[in-house]
């Protein structure tokens, strides 16, 4: 039971690191936040709430993953790379598609509630 209780101590150890040292994370929080204002103003369903849930922990693991990949290089080398420079750009570009891909469904949810009002 100790073991178990460690490795939630350490996963939630990682994600206040993750908030705390990258900046894009805390955009990533922000937004989070604003959808769920968002999604209590505007009623969503139980369904449109079972996606943005799905989809804050796609992007905010992405972006954990991301962070301990480029730690993880950086910890291998300091210099100029171009395997190392791959690896960091294709984790940040799998940030961004998640991002993304985020962004058009959370558009799709919310412009028709949006539009509604007027």
């Amino acid at each position: 039971m100790k073991k178990l209780i460690k490795s939630f101590k350490y996963a939630f150890e990682g994600i206040f690191t993750g908030i705390k040292k990258e900046r894009n994370m805390k955009i990533h929080i922000v937004i989070m936040i604003l959808v769920i204002i968002f999604g209590i103003l505007f009623k969503i369903s139980k369904i449109e709430w079972i996606i943005c849930i799905a989809l804050f922990g796609l992007v905010i693991s992405m972006e954990l993953i991301n962070t301990a990949i480029e730690n993880t290089v950086d910890l291998i080398t300091k210099e100029k790379n171009e395997q190392a420079k791959i690896a960091k750009d294709v984790a940040a570009g799998a940030v961004l598609v998640s991002a993304i891909a985020s962004a058009i469904i959370g558009l799709m949810i919310f412009v028709p509630k949006i539009l509604a009002i007027f």
